[in-house]
């Protein structure tokens, strides 16, 4: 609510043509029917109504199954900036997936930890069975929580520079002993390097992610990634952490013959005979390798960008394309979503009635139809050669398995 005074400009929509806001002519809206009310002080706005659907009809969609096996690639990842249905299509893809029965798994590594809300289901931290008919599988990865249970081994210890128990935020903790060597956590290096390592949650998120598309349960992993920042610093860490643990070894095979000096210097241990963490980075190296390899094959990895039909959203979607590009990633689709058009335009799958904008009488439809289409024309033209998907704007929240359904119609 703005608050408004006799020297303020009146910004009702009711009562004719008001000049405001920096003299932008507002139309009024005609009224009509027994809610119209005839007050001039009254905030009156008319809603033209668009092709009325009784709520027992929605309940009559019927969506057919698609005539082939969902034979896509084994990694799906759904890119984007935030609030454009990243989560919508993930859930769609993945439910469409395990229902040809493929074992799937969909993952979650937004923050915001929408993909519960969009299942109507409590998906958990860890991958789960979500539903019990179907092999479809479920997880919101909760770095904050992947750093407290110490699943970040690479990470070292959340509560600083000693600590070979592995899951936090120190540059050095846990990586083969090298802390408790250098004094633990009383030593005057845990006071300099102590703490959480800046992006360690990012850094949590991915090697759970590596392991989750490591894992031989699932034929396929869907991808609901968090807005673009976030994204493109997630793929980001493979190099980082690679580049990191190459840097470590090093480190530690120059020290190797100074352990004795620097254990007088500081009071710590002789080094452990074994070195498991060092093992475990080993491994993270090649879980690394293959990952890389694989977001780099179009063949196995299918990146879509979801976007909707506004300039802005055009700009951000070819921003991240070009980075996309520099990491080698190939972009294989395009989702435009929200698109003001009939369902039956997109798919000829779904049997049912939708509410859908009024062009001919609804002037505020037709303006937005005039808005996406430029958007839209721009799109095309951007990602010419991508396969370019569009679903509708639906009037309800895309929410529970049948609405679902119909965007995995639109996305066949």
């Amino acid at each position: 609510m703005w608050p408004q005074s006799a020297e303020t400009d009146d910004y009702s929509c009711g009562g004719g043509k008001t000049a405001g806001m920096s003299g932008i002519d507002v139309e009024p809206v005609d009224e009509k029917g027994e809610a119209a009310r005839t007050d001039d002080n009254a905030h009156t706005i008319e809603v033209t109504p668009t092709d009325s659907v009784a709520d027992d009809t929605r309940e009559a969609i019927d969506v057919e199954p698609s005539d082939e096996p969902f034979d896509g690639p084994d990694y799906v990842l759904y890119g984007g900036k935030g609030g454009v249905g990243k989560t919508t299509m993930a859930a769609a893809t993945a439910l469409e997936s395990a229902r040809g029965g493929t074992s799937t798994l969909v993952v979650s590594t937004d923050p915001a930890h929408s993909l519960s809300d969009t299942f109507e289901t409590d998906v958990p931290a860890e991958p789960g069975r979500i539903r019990d008919d179907i092999p479809l599988y479920g997880a919101e990865i909760d770095p904050e929580r992947a750093m407290e249970n110490g699943q970040a081994a690479f990470l070292g210890s959340e509560d600083g520079f000693g600590g070979g128990d592995g899951g936090g935020g120190s540059p050095m903790g846990g990586l083969g002993g090298l802390g408790d060597m250098l004094g633990g956590e009383e030593s005057p290096m845990d006071a300099l390097f102590g703490g959480a390592m800046p992006g360690a949650d990012e850094a949590a998120a991915m090697q759970l992610l590596l392991e989750y598309l490591d894992d031989p349960r699932f034929e396929r992993v869907v991808i609901d990634t968090a807005p673009t920042g976030h994204t493109l610093r997630l793929l980001q860490l493979p190099e980082l952490m690679d580049s990191m643990m190459g840097r470590i070894l090093k480190f530690r095979q120059r020290i190797s013959g100074m352990f004795e000096g620097m254990k007088g210097m500081f009071g710590g241990q002789e080094p452990p005979e074994e070195e498991p963490d060092l093992e475990d980075l080993e491994v993270l190296r090649e879980r690394i390798e293959r990952l890389r390899a694989a977001l780099r094959d179009p063949a196995r990895t299918d990146f879509r960008i979801v976007m909707v039909p506004e300039e802005m959203s055009v700009v951000e979607s070819k921003r991240l394309r070009q980075q996309l590009d520099e990491f080698g990633i190939p972009v294989g689709t395009v989702v435009v979503n929200r698109v003001m058009e009939p369902l039956s335009d997109v798919t000829d799958d779904v049997h049912g009635e939708f509410l859908q904008p009024n062009l001919d009488d609804c002037a505020f439809c037709q303006q937005r139809w005039d808005v996406q289409q430029s958007a839209l024309a721009e799109a095309q033209d951007l990602f010419r050669g991508t396969d370019v998907r569009r679903v509708p704007l639906f009037a309800d929240e895309v929410r529970g398995e049948k609405m679902l359904e119909v965007v995995a119609a639109c996305l066949r």
